[in-house]
């Protein structure tokens, strides 16, 4: 697999992305770093990507709601959702490492990436020049669980309990996040157990990038 040629973002601010497949407990362990570095005196920003504007988008709704795509082509989506990232990450992210903030996505271009492979677009290399418009992370987590678990959180949360889900796409989805964590050096943390020992192996590894950047 190629890697993604972000640029690093020379500043005194620090990036951390979380991705992994939905219910594998992004919000829990961004909620509880957060806090963290809130007590240690850092400035958070939170963030999320893709932005709302996309998220309420008709094609976006279609793939993530309905079992039926014909009215959309998936490609068409993620050039929405790239376009989205570098807009995104240009004019919120930067700004806020340039003023020497911590920012914590839910979400980055891995997962656009990754989509983008599961869905059978392997050979697609336009993303990997968007790639280099966008900031590298200063550490990208991807959180790891197995698809039993993580669909039954979703399904446990009242307003996503009917909600359609694309099982063979999920395994198909897990298989390329590690794939990408690999690639791009990522640190790949079990979430499906023990939330506090999780949490414990991202806090060792950002505070170890703190402790560079003093």
């Amino acid at each position: 697999m190629r890697t993604l040629r972000m640029k690093p973002h020379d500043t005194d601010g620090v990036l951390i992305t979380f991705c992994g497949l939905d219910g594998c407990g992004k919000s829990t362990m961004i909620a509880k770093l957060s806090e963290h570095l809130s007590k240690k005196g850092e400035r958070v920003t939170l963030t999320k990507q893709p932005s709302e504007s996309v998220r309420r988008s008709d094609i976006f709704r279609t793939y993530m709601d309905s079992a039926d795509h014909s009215a959309y082509n998936y490609r068409a989506l993620s050039l929405l959702a790239a376009s989205d990232r570098v807009q995104h990450s240009s004019c919120i992210i930067l700004p806020a490492l340039m003023r020497g903030e911590s920012v914590i996505s839910d979400r980055y271009i891995y997962s656009c990436l990754a989509n983008l492979r599961a869905r059978g677009y392997k050979n697609d290399r336009w993303l990997y020049e968007i790639s280099k418009s966008i900031p590298r992370p200063d550490l990208a987590v991807f959180l790891d669980l197995p698809v039993s678990e993580a669909l039954s959180r979703v399904r446990s949360r009242p307003e996503e309990k009917d909600r359609y889900v694309d099982l063979e796409l999920q395994y198909r989805l897990r298989e390329e996040y590690l794939r990408i964590c690999a690639a791009e050096g990522g640190l790949l943390v079990r979430s499906d157990s023990d939330i506090e020992s999780a949490l414990e192996q991202i806090i060792k590894k950002t505070d170890k990038i703190y402790g560079g950047k003093k």
